[in-house]
Parts: C-alpha cells; structure tokens; sequence
C-alpha cells in the first residue's frame, strides 16, 4: 500500500506517514471547512449589510444623491489648473461717515400678495377735524390670520297661501350631501382634507372643535365619512374605469395596518395596490387585503398598453405579447447600488456613476422642454449607448463578485430585470423610473404615522376612495378643500352620463 510523507520543516523530521485514502479524507475534510468558512463569511456580509441599512434608516440621512469621490478625476476639459501665486499684500486706509444706529440693518419688506383680501381699519386723529382738510394718508399693511371657524348655515323658506287656489308654496330645500343630518360640505371637505391632505386623525380635530365650542362624537364622524364615501362611490368607479382604460400605468403597493375581529390584539396588514396614468394624471388606489397578484390581476384584466413597476415577482404573469408590457423601475435598480456602498464601495459608485449619466439625459430633456417624439430620439442617440456600457459592465463584474454579497445581488436584480429596465427608451411617453407613483404614495406613509390604522376593511377601502380624488388633485394642482367641497354640492343632483366633469382634471379628452 502507497505511503505519504510529510517533513516537519522545524525538525526536518519526518511525520507518521498516512495512506492515499487517509490524505483524500483530509482534503475533504479541508474542502468542507473552506466552503462552510465562505458561506459564512457571506452571511456575515449580508448581517453587516442589514445592520448597517437599519443603522442608516433609524439615524442617518434618507437621501440617495451621489456624488462621486474619485480624487483623481481630472480638471474640466482636462486642463490642469495651475497653482495661483500667494498674492502680495498691501495696507489700505480710508475715511468713512459713522452710520446712526437707526440707519443699520433696515428689513427690507417684501410686498404682499395684491390678491389676499384686505380687512380696512381706519384710525382718525384725536384731535377736533372740523376746520381740517385731508391732504393725504399713511397705510400701513400686515399679514394677519384668524382661525378657521365654525358657523351655522341657516335656510329660511317662508310659507305662502295663494290666494286663488288656496295652495301653499314654499321654496325648495337644495340638496344636501348627507340628508336628515346636520352637516354641510364645506366642513365635510375640511375634515376629509384635514384627515388624508395634513394627516390630522378624526379624534384630533374632535379636539379642535370642541375648542370652539362644538361637540362632535367620533361616531358620528365616522358615520359622515361613511355617508360621504356612499355619495362619492360612482365618482370613484369612474375614476377607476378611466385609469384602466390608459395605455400607460405605473404601479406600485404600500402597506395599511387594518383592525379586524380574527386578531383582537393585533393589527391584520392590508396593501393600497396605488396606478397612476401619467399622461392623463390620474391616480387610484386599490384597497386589498393581501399582497397577492389577485388585487391587481382583477385590476389589469382589461388594461392594454404599458405597466412600470419595481421588481416584486407578483408582476411577473402580467407580461403578455400584445396586451400589456412590463417596464421595471431604474430607480429602484439604482438604490441596490447605492445600499451596496458599505460592501463593496468601489464597484458601487462605478454602477452610480453609469446610471448617473442616464439622468443626465433625462435632466438635459427636461430642461429644453422636449416633446415626447424628441426625447425619444435624444434617448436613442445617447441612453441606449450608455445602458449597453452598463449592462456590460455587469456582466464582466458578475463573475468576480460572490453572488450573495450585496453587490452580487444588485447586480443579479438588475440583470434579471434588464430587458424591462431598458424599454423606456422606445417611447418618449415613458418615464425612466415609477418615482411618480411613489410620490403619490407618501400621504399614505404619513397617515400611518399619525392615526396609525384603519378601523376595519371598510374603512380601509374608503381611505383607498380619498386618497385617489386626492392624490388627483395634488397631481393637476387643483386646490383639494375648493374641489370637495363644489363635489358635494353638486353631485347629489348630478347626471352619472357627466361624471367625467366632477374628476380634478383641468383637461379632459
């Protein structure tokens, strides 16, 4: 049977020889230990990753700007800059007028808005003005504010008896939103603005009220919110029916923490499914109980054209030749890069610095105001260049990177999802990234910060209602508490063939 000899090289004295199958043993062994300290190397990268990242999000900054720290880029236009000589230096003396204290740090005040009414307040001398003549005036001008306050509407119809016909008449009660209540619609839009524009919970303005005098129960708060969804429920089948029928959507979901009966002491995690129709600026939210791809299978059934989302798979079936096409988010590609900083910071900021000069492009088409039709050709003369530099830098580093390092798995996330990523170049009606529909996400965050959760799965669909007409007219700079409240008066006697004239929209086809 073959021997193996090893010399200890201290002693150069041979150690007890072992077999063949003995050394094989070994090196297995050895080749174990090695795989099992590689994966756990790799698990202690993907640890530090997350604890860095939850570091970063309780006490750093959010923002993602990048900026480049290569020391070694060279000078604009690659002219070196040369060394500016210490200047000479020389004494300068000069006379001046002393200024009197009154004369220093004069505010200049900034003209007022022509616009905002003026409340005139006039203020006559003491003295005796009989024999006086006016020769002029002083006005003196300061913004002022005076809280909002509550008033009673009062409607009085007198009663008639006609006197040929003994009949009596009486003028016609208009229509109110919410009937046999005590409610108008301009308070029911200050607390619906209040509650999903400024993020102040029912129970907080409960407490404004009562500050002024007027005690409201949270139920019949509640019960009004109800009644006025009911009303406005058409409205809102007719916005969702016109963002289905776009040709572009952008899609995105957010979480909504929901009250219900099967977990007393916990909170059931329902999603906002949130589509936003750019070209038309039309936006709808979707309420469903789960995360699952039915919300927004029942939602796309009949949508043709284009969809943009993130990454999340539950997209994946809706891509179907001829019907709809799937465009993935480049922000979101970029943001695992910028997570992936702290792993391996050299290849992060060379992936930053690719997709940085794809903004620019998109930067540079914004700022000459180009039509959809330009910046497409602006696209294909200089994007479709820069994501093929892109794309092959992936690759290349795809082999020299552990694939379950946070730079691995970025760049694993951006190639899966490359072909969507780089269809936004053949149609200049296409946005680079969904950050619009994320935009329109953000009130929903804010609200979970303040009044935490729905009451139930009703309530959450309501709040689904809001935040659509909401998010629509903060998308067509329609001023929210004017449009709701002219809504309310309107549509209880309002044609549902005009529905289309009630949505925010400035424009309508």
């Amino acid at each position: 049977m073959p021997y193996l000899c090893f010399v200890n090289e201290a002693s150069q004295i041979p150690n007890q020889p072992i077999t063949i199958e003995q050394y094989n043993l070994l090196l297995k062994k050895f080749e174990e230990q090695s795989q099992q300290i590689k994966e756990l190397l790799q698990r202690n990268a993907y640890l530090q990753h997350e604890y860095d990242t939850l570091k970063r999000m309780v006490f750093g900054a959010k923002s993602e700007r990048f900026v480049p720290t290569d020391s070694s880029q060279l000078p604009l236009f690659g002219i070196p800059v040369a060394e500016k000589p210490e200047p000479e230096k020389e004494t300068i003396t000069y006379t001046r007028n002393k200024s009197s204290n009154s004369e220093k740090n004069q505010p200049v005040r900034l003209a007022l808005p022509a616009d905002l009414p003026r409340v005139e307040q006039v203020i006559e001398p003491g003295e005796d003005l009989s024999q006086a003549k006016k020769i002029g005036e002083v006005i003196t001008e300061y913004l002022e504010y005076t809280p909002g306050k509550l008033h009673v509407q009062k409607i009085v119809r007198p009663k008639y008896i006609l006197s040929e016909s003994q009949r009596i008449v009486i003028g016609e009660l208009p229509s109110l939103p919410i009937p046999r209540s005590n409610v108008g619609p301009g308070l029911l839009a200050q607390i619906m603005v209040g509650k999903f524009v400024d993020h102040n919970p029912f129970h907080r303005q409960i407490q404004q009220f009562k500050r002024q005098g007027v005690d409201i129960a949270e139920s019949t708060m509640n019960d009004w919110f109800t009644a006025m969804c009911r009303l406005l429920e058409p409205l809102y089948n007719r916005l969702k029916v016109r963002v289905q029928g776009a040709d572009y959507l952008m899609g995105d979901e957010t979480p909504i923490p929901v009250l219900t009966n099967d977990k007393p002491n916990a909170t059931h995690k329902g999603y906002h499914w949130v589509y936003l129709a750019p070209l038309e600026n039309l936006v709808c939210f979707d309420y469903r109980q789960g995360r699952g791809r039915e919300g927004p299978e029942e939602f796309l059934k009949d949508v043709h054209g284009a969809l943009q989302t993130d990454g999340y798979a539950a997209y994946n079936s809706f891509e179907k030749p001829g019907k709809l096409r799937l465009l993935s988010c480049m922000a979101h590609a970029r943001r695992k890069f910028d997570q992936a900083k702290d792993g391996d910071r050299e290849r992060a900021e060379q992936a930053l610095k690719l997709f940085q000069a794809l903004y620019e492009v998109e930067r540079e088409a914004r700022q000459q105001n180009l039509s959809y039709d330009q910046r497409k050709t602006l696209r294909q003369n200089k994007s479709v260049e820069k994501l093929q530099e892109i794309e092959a830098w992936m690759k290349e580093n795809s082999i020299q990177v552990l694939p379950k390092s946070v730079i691995g798995g970025a760049i694993a996330y951006t190639l899966n999802l490359w072909p969507r990523l780089i269809r936004y170049t053949e149609d200049g009606r296409y946005e680079i990234d969904n950050n619009l529909v994320e935009n329109s996400i953000r009130p929903v965050a804010l609200g979970r910060k303040n009044y935490l959760f729905a009451g139930s799965h009703e309530g959450a669909k309501r709040a689904a209602m809001m935040y659509s007409f909401l998010g629509t007219c903060k998308r067509n700079n329609v001023e929210p508490f004017a449009w709701l409240k002219d809504v309310l008066t309107r549509i209880p006697d309002w044609s549902i063939q005009r529905l289309d004239e009630l949505l925010p929209v400035k424009s309508l086809s």
